[in-house]
């Protein structure tokens, strides 16, 4: 059985193919709403240029990797074109503890080891409008040949066929319009009674004593 530890922000899995535009989304996500903020996951991947270590990724060889994984300091892992990518355990719930919400950026393998340690978390997945469109980001990057972007073309689909494994789906089709429905489900997050139950308690302890208590 799944064992929640004691938390008072809430622990978002967001999960897309790649070029459905998750990552775009987050970051604006993040601009818009306080309070928020995406897990530094650990990968073994080379640093690309104009990212820094600690704030892109924590980026070790894979010999560290497997250390931290035979030391169970990971929620969850998995390899992902040929790389190792973990989230550490402590990290999150250090953040979730002192009440920050928590976004980790993991694909459906990561998310089903996520669900599994903690059954509060809420699961969103982004999908693209068409096939496609999807080809179309891809390409657009400039970045990847034409095996490259068939190769990602097929993982996409073999991650989009998981969708259902998750409570929430936003098809990014306009973008403003996913945000929207992403910040809207954050917003609806934070009304739960369970989370206003312990954000607000002692508003509504006043709220709810006798009349004379207050007199």
């Amino acid at each position: 059985m799944p064992t929640q530890l004691p938390s008072k922000g809430t622990l978002y899995i967001v999960s897309a193919p790649s070029g459905a535009g998750k990552t775009s989304l987050v970051r604006a996500l993040l601009e818009r709403i306080e309070g928020i903020q995406v897990s530094v996951s650990h990968t073994t991947r080379a640093m690309r240029p104009g990212e820094r270590n600690g704030v892109n990724y924590h980026f070790v060889d894979v010999e560290s990797f497997e250390h931290l994984i035979d030391s169970g300091d990971f929620i969850e892992y998995a390899q992902v074109f040929d790389n190792y990518y973990g989230t550490s355990r402590a990290a999150v719930q250090a953040l979730l503890d002192a009440g920050q919400d928590v976004i980790l950026e993991i694909d459906w393998q990561g998310a089903r080891q996520v669900r599994a340690a903690f059954d509060e978390a809420v699961s969103v997945f982004i999908l693209p409008p068409s096939r496609e469109a999807l080809h179309a980001r891809l390409a657009g990057r400039g970045t990847d040949d034409e095996a490259t972007i068939a190769r990602r073309m097929r993982d996409a689909v073999d991650e989009m066929s998981h969708y259902a494994e998750y409570e929430h789906i936003i098809i990014n089709d306009t973008f403003a319009h996913a945000l929207d429905e992403l910040s809207f489900l954050v917003h609806a997050e934070r009304t739960r009674v369970t989370r206003v139950r312990a954000a607000h308690a002692p508003l509504l302890a006043a709220l709810l004593s006798r009349v004379e208590d207050v007199e």
